[in-house]
């Protein structure tokens, strides 16, 4: 009976994780039970309220698939991806972002400078150019930017079968001076997926399921570690109301319109040293 008492309860099981060999796996599984346990006092959790939580999360993960991984949607729009990036990035580099659910691997190399549009749909064109860079400032030559991007009809081309396979997406390499430039479209907003249970979320609690409209860029050099990064359009909706919090004002750009009309925006990437990870 000591057990139902809420303290000698968590005691109880705090206790059991004492014999993990893991420290790191103990140290997380013990503040998570601490801080569930909280949660539950705190709000005064009820067992139909617990029941449907469990019967929420039950859903996320059916809903998941090879193609869609509804629980990292669940992270995004909980502020907890972004979290975790923002606490991931070293002083003094760029900041690291989500992935999303929209990467593929396997993105054709293009030269410097060199369009990734294969559908010609009469958007605004855009220029992103800029300098990769280590954090003492040196350049970081050969560097690859890994870039996808949505569609003006707010899809990628991984979500929508009447695209070319490789449309809005490249990989371009940094020339002897860490400079790069890459030729698309000027970013438009979408939507994330909201057909399921974490889209009942944010419609339940009145949430939006928009990002402001942004460009992915994966950019990998050896000796230095991966970064993960977004830039995004200033003149975007839903900045300040982005459904995963993946806005930052350093990765806000103005995209200025050349002699030509063409909006072009500068982008400088610091990349962290450290063991390449492929």
């Amino acid at each position: 009976m000591d057990a139902l008492h809420p303290e000698l309860l968590l005691e109880q099981v705090l206790a059991t994780f004492a014999g993990a060999s893991d420290p790191r796996l103990r140290e997380i599984v013990v503040a998570a039970a601490r801080h569930l346990h909280a949660f539950a006092e705190e709000v005064g959790l009820q067992s139909d309220e617990r029941r449907a939580g469990v019967a929420f999360l039950t859903a996320v993960g059916q809903k998941s698939s090879d193609v869609r991984q509804e629980f990292e949607l669940l992270s995004d729009v909980l502020g907890l991806s972004s979290l975790v990036e923002t606490l991931s990035t070293p002083e003094g580099a760029t900041l690291q972002t989500l992935t999303g659910p929209f990467y593929a691997p396997g993105s054709p190399a293009r030269r410097f400078g060199e369009s990734m549009v294969e559908r010609d749909d009469g958007d605004p064109p855009a220029i992103l150019r800029g300098r990769v860079t280590d954090r003492a400032g040196g350049a970081v030559a050969g560097a690859t930017l890994d870039v996808w991007q949505n569609a003006s009809n707010r899809l990628y081309a991984i979500q929508d079968p009447r695209q070319p396979r490789f449309n809005l997406r490249g990989r371009y390499t940094t020339d002897a001076g860490g400079r790069y430039e890459i030729r698309t479209i000027r970013p438009v907003s979408y939507s994330i997926p909201d057909d399921g249970p974490v889209g009942a979320l944010l419609r339940a609690t009145g949430r939006h399921p928009w990002r402001a409209a942004h460009v992915h860029l994966l950019v990998t050099a050896p000796g230095h570690r991966p970064l993960t990064t977004e830039v995004f359009d200033a003149d975007s909706d839903y900045l300040e109301s982005d459904a995963v919090f993946g806005v930052a004002p350093e990765l806000v750009l103005r995209f200025e319109p050349d002699a030509d009309g063409v909006a072009i925006a500068h982008f400088d990437i610091v990349l962290d040293g450290g063991p390449h990870e492929p």
